[in-house]
């Protein structure tokens, strides 16, 4: 059998547990990020450091490593690069196009709402602090204003006055990816809930997992759960839409699709063409968990069946504050929580430096029901305590 060689764009968290989900398939893995000794770059073969904006550096190391398979894992990439690279016949995941259309916010809102008549919030695009607040005049206040390319909800705030608009614009460019000073300003949708609905892509067709829901604060994921309750209706609407969407992007693999779930509606949110961090929660919850999913989907092995482990939970583990020198304590306390029918798990990304609010780790739990799940997995990530030396 011919050894594949992933190549991925970005190497965090995610990236780590899609590395170690490819090796255990006899993948060669090459772990590319901005800063040396990223979290995947730890258990891949080789590494590359470098800004995946910059398209010759992208280019080089695609074609130094002949990558069978060039698997984003972030939003900030030279997309256009990426297009080029596919067209001459390299293999990218899921495609350029879902990457391009991904990369920022307007590109798939617009995709979703105007293309393929999704139901969506109110919107508008905004690129400077005028034009924010007038965007907000039409979609109403409050309003959410995010930065069209951001990662892990940062710069991401609500608005309830034009002069919180204006702070808000002033955040989300102070907190945004790449050069271009643009925000999304949209309607608060008034939800009962929210959800990750992880669907695979594969040869076979399109398969969804059990939907998680999960609990935002500060625009980040703090806890996730699975299966999250919703009414029947409501699931069936989102997996049309999110069948519609991924079927329309193209490419096989994992796609992460978000949701608001009012009554019996399904309002699409986002799109994320790989791994979700609220679906770490399938590391403990179901099988295959989500980076297998995306593995077997990218190279087109089977996956006979998804099926739930039971009630279960995740929980980020933060740093509050910047620091290089730095360890965890309380590991023991935490996993000694578990028990049968019940187990505790914690993933440490070991990441080199903290950031206020930066995720290091997580806390996993399975429980009788999704309450007493997420309570245990927030309970134990409660004893993991970042100790800093500094």
């Amino acid at each position: 059998m011919h050894i594949s060689t992933l190549m991925l764009l970005g190497s965090g968290e995610l990236g780590r547990e899609f590395a170690i989900a490819a090796k255990r398939l006899g993948c060669r893995v090459v772990a590319c990020d901005r800063y040396a000794n990223a979290p995947a770059m730890q258990v891949a073969d080789a590494s590359e450091v470098f800004s995946m904006l910059d398209g010759a550096a992208l280019r080089a190391a695609v074609e130094r490593h002949r990558s069978d398979f060039i698997v984003p894992e972030i939003e900030a990439i030279d997309t256009g690069t990426l297009a080029t690279l596919e067209a001459e016949g390299w293999h990218v995941v899921p495609s350029a196009r879902a990457a391009q259309l991904t990369m920022n916010r307007d590109g798939i809102r617009d995709f979703a709402a105007g293309t393929l008549g999704l139901t969506t919030s109110r919107y508008r695009f905004a690129e400077s602090r005028e034009q924010a607040i007038a965007a907000a005049d039409e979609t109403g206040l409050p309003c959410v204003v995010k930065p069209v390319m951001s990662s892990s909800g940062k710069g991401q705030s609500t608005a309830a006055s034009a002069e919180e608009v204006g702070k808000a614009w002033d955040y989300a460019v102070a907190n945004m990816r790449g050069d271009r000073p643009r925000v999304i300003v949209e309607e608060f949708v008034r939800f009962d809930s929210e959800i990750t609905l992880l669907t695979v892509a594969t040869r076979a067709g399109v398969m969804f997992c059990p939907p998680i829901g999960h609990r935002q604060e500060s625009g980040d994921y703090r806890e996730s759960w699975q299966p999250a309750a919703i009414p029947a209706a409501a699931l069936e609407s989102a997996q049309a839409q999110a069948r519609t969407v991924v079927e329309a992007l193209g490419g096989h693999g994992l796609f992460g699709v978000e949701f608001f779930i009012r009554g019996e509606e399904a309002v699409f949110s986002e799109l994320s063409p790989r791994p979700h961090d609220t679906g770490m929660v399938t590391l403990i919850s179901q099988y295959p968990n989500e980076f297998e999913l995306h593995v077997r989907a990218i190279l087109g092995l089977s996956i006979p069946a998804i099926e739930l482990a039971g009630p279960s939970a995740s929980a980020a583990i933060l740093a509050d504050r910047e620091s290089e020198d730095f360890g965890f304590a309380g590991l023991d306390e935490a996993l000694g929580m578990g028990a049968a029918g019940t187990p505790v798990d914690v993933r440490l990304f070991a990441k080199p430096r903290t950031l206020k609010n930066r995720r290091m780790g997580v806390a996993l739990a399975r429980g009788d029901s999704v309450d007493a799940a997420v309570d245990l997995a927030k309970a134990a990530a409660a004893r993991v305590r970042i100790e800093f030396r500094d």
